[in-house]
């Protein structure tokens, strides 16, 4: 499955990924000491919705286009605010990825990297950095590589993972970065995406970080629909570790939504604990 941010921008699974990457940075940024965050798959960071690959898979239409269009519930507040900002004079073009969101909820002092292995993403996400004025990195190189090197030294790190899941072996590469990561600083946030096709790819997935011991773990689960078709994403799942207070509840109300508002029969949401 390739899952390229571009052709993807503002679909059901960026709702559910940034909804959540707010959240979780607004919290974390509750406390006063510097905050490192690392994007190991990082994208562009803004999309065109009018792009050509959009109008090919019309995916933001279920998407980001019917949140906007509609009642925003409160965990969704923080990322409607961001589109509307991004499109003043109305309508929904432009579409914030990761890192856009982020640096913009970042305060000074703290700090973001972002990796990105495509040349053309990379260089639109340098450009894109270089504009906020904060503390912000795009790094050309593999990410799960990054993720390793910046998780020694002091200080508080937020690990986010995020695979296009064009490599066979992105799930084994996300666990033994996740190990790593969480041995050298075992106090380390981290947030992981990954869509859901079967339940054979998620159990498999759910044991090799079982095998991990992480410290506090908890998977939040939207499924659209049942896990019939491999062939198919058919819901997304974020994998937390280290929660702050609080955000577990919040997780559970966004997958809840997103199944509601956008599922099909037979869709639903699901949180449980590794």
């Amino acid at each position: 499955m390739n899952y390229r941010h571009a052709f993807h921008a503002g679909n059901f699974a960026d709702l559910v990924k940034h909804a959540a990457v707010l959240a979780l940075v607004r919290r974390l940024t509750g406390d006063p000491s510097p905050l490192l965050v690392i994007d190991t798959h990082a994208g562009a960071g803004l999309y065109d919705l009018e792009d050509a690959e959009q109008a090919r898979s019309k995916e933001a239409e279920a998407g980001v286009k019917r949140l906007m269009g509609g009642q925003t519930p409160p965990p969704f507040a923080a990322l409607r605010e961001a589109v509307e900002r991004r499109n003043p004079d109305g309508g929904v073009r432009w579409y914030p990825g990761s890192p856009s969101l982020i640096v913009e909820a970042l305060r000074p002092g703290d700090r973001y990297v972002g990796c990105e292995l495509r040349e053309d993403e990379h260089g639109r996400l340098a450009a894109l950095l270089a504009r906020t004025g904060k503390t912000a990195e795009a790094r050309r190189g593999d990410g799960y590589e990054a993720a390793r090197e910046l998780s020694r030294g002091p200080g508080r790190r937020l690990l986010l993972i995020d695979p296009p899941f064009e490599r066979a072996d992105d799930y084994l590469r996300t666990a033994e970065t996740l190990g790593a990561v969480l041995k050298a600083d075992p106090r380390a946030a981290a947030l992981v995406w990954l869509p859901l096709k079967d339940l054979e790819t998620l159990d498999g997935f759910a044991r090799r970080l079982e095998a991990l011991r992480l410290p506090r773990a908890l998977v939040a689960e939207a499924r659209l629909r049942p896990l019939h078709d491999p062939m198919k994403m058919n819901g997304c799942a974020l994998v937390a570790v280290n929660p702050p207070d609080g955000f577990e509840a919040e997780l559970e109300a966004i997958c809840a939504f997103v199944v509601e508002a956008l599922g099909a029969p037979g869709g639903r949401a699901k949180l449980w604990r590794l």
